[in-house]
This record gives C-alpha cells, structure tokens and sequence, in this order.
C-alpha cells in the first residue's frame, strides 16, 4: 500500500482495488505503532483505533489537506501516487 504521507510517527496510506468493493467509500490507512485505523477523506473514522492525541494530529492533517486527498484518490485508481505533505 504506498505511502501518501508521514509525520510523527503516523503513516498515511492509500490504496485503491476495485475487485474487492467497486462501491468503497473514498479513504485513506493510518497507521500509528501498533494502531491503526481507516478514514473517509473528510476524516471519519471508519473503522479501528488510533491514540486520541494522534487522532487530532490525523484530523488537522486532513482539514489542510482535503483537497490533495482527494486528487490523490482520483489518481490511485490509475496506480499513481500524490504524495502530501505532514504536519510539521
């Protein structure tokens, strides 16, 4: 699953794969040590668990970066890769 983006310790993936589920929800992988856990691009968590204080760090992340998400998304479809910058 390639890796959109890290900061923190937490990393940022995104993958897309038809076969499974034609009708997923646009999404992106966290992934903080041993947590992880899938969000919508609009930052709902979908499923698993994240440290709270890492969870914020994940949403501020996503409100700067809606847009890029999103590109990213539409693009990961053809096997490309936009990478986002981190927080800093």
């Amino acid at each position: 699953m390639p890796i959109v983006s890290s900061f923190y310790g937490i990393i940022i993936r995104m993958f897309f794969d038809e076969s499974k589920s034609p009708h997923h929800l646009p999404h992106f992988h966290a992934v903080y040590a041993e947590h992880s856990a899938v969000y919508s691009l609009e930052g709902k968590r979908l499923e698993g668990k994240i440290p709270k204080a890492k969870e914020r760090l994940i949403l501020a992340w996503v409100e700067i970066h809606k847009d890029e998400l999103s590109a990213s998304w539409q693009v990961i479809k053809d096997g490309e890769v936009i990478k986002i910058e981190g927080l800093r």
